[in-house]
């Protein structure tokens, strides 16, 4: 069963409090990335070993096993942006479906544990990356395809805002 597109542009999570799952960036503190991205695979294994980890909840819903294999391909996704804007300037990014995504890897059929361990790694890999971001770098840019800007500190904003609300969609709270 194919789930609905969300069609939403989520940039505003760089400026605005999420509703949904109390995100807010006027708390936010860029010397925070590293740790809370980090956190936000706190609990995933014990969502990754329910019995019910391959049921969708409904019809536009994700089951817990896809929403963890998305968390682990955001990160790898947003390793890669930030790779970018590190090494180009300026540097324009290309469309990714998430849709597409589930349904070219097959997500629900992924080995539950093997998407853990490659979670908690894709997640390691992006923190460590924020780790060496120098002082001079956290103004440089890269574009959506949308024309939505991201500098190196709102990626990070923005990258954090979806990997703790995914953690709401499966029933784990925002921050571990």
């Amino acid at each position: 069963m194919t789930i609905k597109p969300d069609t939403k542009d989520w940039t505003w999570v760089i400026a605005l409090r999420c509703s949904e799952c109390g995100f807010d960036p006027a708390e936010f503190r860029r010397a925070e990335i590293c740790e809370r991205i980090l956190a936000t695979v706190d609990g995933w294994r014990e969502v990754l070993a329910r019995p019910d980890v391959t049921h969708r909840p409904n019809a536009d819903t994700w089951s817990p096993l896809e929403y963890a294999c998305h968390v682990r391909d955001v990160n790898a996704v947003m390793t890669e942006r930030l790779e970018m804007m590190l090494q180009t300037q300026p540097v324009n990014f290309a469309d990714w479906d998430q849709n597409s995504a589930e349904a070219e890897a097959g997500y629900n059929a992924q080995d539950p544990e093997t998407v853990a361990d490659q979670l908690e790694a894709a997640a390691k890999g992006f923190a460590e990356l924020y780790r060496v971001v120098g002082d001079d770098d956290w103004a440089r840019q890269g574009m959506r395809s949308n024309g939505s800007p991201f500098t190196v500190e709102t990626l990070g904003i923005y990258a954090v805002h979806d990997l703790e609300h995914h953690r709401v969609d499966v029933g784990l709270p925002a921050r571990a």
